[in-house]
């Protein structure tokens, strides 16, 4: 199969993690228009996706809720999982350790790092916190290659670049410094604050349409 786009990656991410929520609750089968409004997106959307990944389902039944899980898990994971760290073990970084650990079996936060010394040793949600001074060598010894970034912002570069050295192959930043990395690193940045005005100015867009009706 041909490399998928980002956004496609992001939708098959949710199509999985609500089908999984279908599964647990007993159901077998969905159709496109249940995904579609499920996840506020259009039924063509979901069709053009899933017949991006190969597969169909039947007018009948629509997609078969089980199939659909093991499919895009051939295509999201790899056979044998991926290791990611955490680095910044604040209030952001253990909240993202305790989220994401046991929810995907292919996906696994092995370790954490962090410039406090008290921190050091110490496990959050089973995962076990190391000094920065380690990184290099805990990186090689655990075979990581995702890294979790929510370090501030003045010491993100530095940290990225120690990183992209030690063998990282892919970034999540949660800092508020976008990051210059080589283009054969994936990264993703997720700034909050900006998500947050999105959200506000949509909102105060709504607000503005319910004034004007009255």
């Amino acid at each position: 199969m041909k490399k998928l786009p980002d956004k496609t990656i992001e939708r098959l991410s949710m199509y999985r993690r609500n089908l999984i929520l279908c599964l647990s609750q007993g159901k077998k089968y969905i159709y496109s228009h249940e995904l579609a409004n499920d996840l506020h997106i259009t039924p063509v959307q979901v069709r053009r996706d899933i017949m991006l990944i190969g597969y169909s389902g039947t007018l009948r039944k629509g997609y078969d809720v089980e199939e659909m899980i093991k499919l895009i898990g051939t295509i999201i994971d790899t056979e044998q999982g991926k290791n990611v760290a955490v680095i910044g073990v604040g209030n952001l970084g253990r909240a993202i350790i305790s989220y994401i650990n046991g929810k995907r079996s292919k996906l696994k936060i092995v370790a954490a790092f962090d410039s406090d010394s008290e921190k050091s040793g110490k496990l959050y949600a089973g995962v076990r916190v190391f000094h920065l001074k380690e990184l290099e060598t805990q990186i090689l010894e655990k075979n990581i290659s995702i890294a979790i970034l929510t370090v501030p912002g003045d010491v993100a570069e530095e940290i990225a670049e120690r990183l992209i050295t030690a063998g990282i192959k892919g970034i999540l930043n949660y800092t508020p410094r976008p990051l210059n990395i080589p283009s054969h690193i994936y990264l993703e940045e997720y700034d909050m604050i900006t998500s947050i005005e999105k959200v506000a100015y949509h909102s105060k867009s709504a607000e503005e349409m319910n004034y004007s009706y009255r």
